[in-house]
């Protein structure tokens, strides 16, 4: 399926909008990105997400200070930046623009429902996403800092302490080798959404799956992994 692309901004946030070209409705869906912000490699996940059927809206994590508008590259000054990034970030800044965007997102005319994904620290935006009840389904990849409430600004942000507020479907996808989130901080996820009372949950982790597998930039990307996270994440919005 083609793709058409767009950028939009809501309010200060710099936004890619991918979706199927033609006419029609689509679910929308929110895919927050890693640190590295708007990269080409993040895009391309977006497109294919787009052609499988998706109003896809890819906002900009750190839209208001210096990073606005700059998509960092995957080396060690990237990578500082994009910490630094999320170091001058409150829980509450990111999350007054998720409801931004997924007011935009409610009020097209070519979206139905609404989803949300992401990546790394994306991932544990997309869980806090999930709090929102107009959110139907949410899939987080390899997110950080759920376990111990580390994000951005916020030493404890209290994501998992909230996830009785996800009333939508949840799938979180981890590799078997991500130094970020061991097996022991795994199972600590999974247990507090289980005591949480999340019943439609799923929990997949993919053997030899580093940290960042999905990026299709450096040595950690896993192509056959890859394939197999979007597809089993596209399959489990559309039953959503």
């Amino acid at each position: 399926m083609k793709v058409r692309e767009e950028e939009v901004r809501i309010g200060d946030i710099r936004t890619a909008v991918l979706r199927p070209a033609g006419d029609g409705k689509w679910p929308g869906l929110l895919l927050y990105t890693d640190i590295f912000q708007l990269t080409e490699s993040t895009l391309r996940t977006a497109r294919r997400l787009a052609a499988a059927g998706f109003v896809v809206a890819v906002p900009e994590i750190y839209p208001h200070g210096e990073l606005a508008g700059v998509a960092l590259e995957f080396d060690d000054e990237g990578k500082q930046r994009g910490l630094a990034g999320a170091a001058a970030t409150t829980a509450a800044e990111f999350d007054a623009d998720r409801v931004a965007v997924l007011d935009h997102l409610e009020q097209r005319d070519d979206v139905t429902r609404l989803f949300v994904t992401g990546f790394c620290i994306g991932g544990h935006l997309a869980f806090r996403a999930a709090f929102d009840p107009r959110v139907a389904a949410t899939v987080c990849f390899y997110p950080t800092g759920l376990h111990n409430g580390a994000l951005g600004r916020d030493d404890d942000a209290g994501s998992i302490a909230r996830a009785a507020e996800i009333q939508g479907r949840l799938l979180i996808v981890f590799g078997s080798q991500d130094p970020h989130v061991p097996a022991d901080a795994r199972l600590f996820i999974l247990e507090r959404l289980y005591a949480a009372g999340l019943t439609d949950l799923e929990l997949h982790v993919y053997t030899g799956g580093e940290h960042a597998f999905m990026r299709d930039v450096g040595p950690r990307h896993d192509p056959a992994l890859t394939d197999r996270a979007l597809i089993e994440a596209v399959a489990f919005f559309h039953e959503s």
